[in-house]
């Protein structure tokens, strides 16, 4: 019971935290930049170099988008969608997929959800369906953390406080399947792994939203969105292989507590709660 089925490797955590140690000890004797042990430390070079490395890993985007374009190809090739294309960096979304309906579903393209950059989004005016697609090329990540913080701490709060209405998020990357994020999907039934290029994917994950924004006076409760309803990732089901009892619904009930706007966020699988928020206040500085 929880609220997506994988979850991180705590050996290969382990691993990380027990190499970071040893780096921070021994990082001077590495490289040949001419300084004793304790000029090296107060110098900041190994300070500097660590921002380094941590800003390459986030800023580029360079090998998620190369991932979703084959992704996408993919399903183009495979007649499960008509076309798509990338957004441009001018716009507030990231790419529109044309649908074998015609309907264009927007995705924005999202890292691990713990972040900031998970607040920043907007739904376009042409957009037939909207969803969010979290790409985390952290080995070391917790999903288990990063829905629960996306979903309940971030998104949720966004769609009521700026009238955003999301359809659904795929939780679904690279990694997914590999030893350091094992997925469950595949335990009895590793041959439902997919080939796209030089990926070897299990089924993704996906939670349906509700399908109108919630509001304490006339909507506290929206229905939730069958997979029917959001056409993209009813093709990407169908495409890779997924089962409809995998889905996971997320249900946000809202109203007014004294003076505060309170959601509460439930996440759940065939009719069974996985996860469930206590009336939490939205805050806004």
């Amino acid at each position: 019971m929880s609220e997506i089925p994988c979850e991180k490797n705590a050996q290969l955590r382990q691993k990380i935290v027990e190499f970071a140690e040893v780096l921070k000890r021994e990082a001077h004797l590495l490289g040949d930049h001419g300084l004793e042990e304790q000029d090296f430390y107060q110098s900041g070079l190994f300070r500097g170099a660590i921002e380094r490395i941590r800003g390459q890993y986030s800023a580029s985007m360079k090998e998620k988008r190369g991932f979703v374009a084959q992704v996408l190809d993919h399903m183009r090739f495979g007649g499960f969608i008509k076309d798509w294309a990338s957004a441009g960096e001018a716009n507030r979304h990231d790419y529109a997929v044309t649908l074998n309906n015609d309907r264009v579903a927007i995705i924005e393209l999202k890292g691990c959800l713990d972040g900031n950059n998970t607040n920043i989004f907007e739904r376009p005016p042409h957009a037939d369906e909207f969803v969010i697609w979290s790409v985390c090329s952290n080995p070391g990540a917790d999903p288990r953390h990063n829905v629960w913080s996306g979903i309940h701490t971030r998104l949720s709060a966004e769609m009521i406080d700026r009238n955003q209405r999301i359809d659904g998020l795929v939780v679904w990357d690279w990694i997914c399947g590999t030893a350091a994020r094992p997925c469950p999907k595949l335990t009895l039934t590793p041959e439902r792994l997919t080939e796209v290029g030089k990926y070897r994917l299990p089924p993704p994950c996906f939670y349906l939203f509700p399908a109108t924004v919630p509001s304490p006076r006339n909507n506290p409760r929206p229905r939730i969105n069958d997979i029917d309803d959001v056409g993209i990732l009813q093709a990407m089901q169908t495409c890779f292989g997924g089962d409809t009892k995998e889905l996971h619904q997320v249900e946000i009930e809202v109203a007014h507590q004294g003076a505060d706007t309170v959601r509460t966020t439930r996440i759940l699988q065939a009719g069974q709660v996985q996860k469930s928020s206590d009336p939490t206040p939205i805050r806004r500085s």
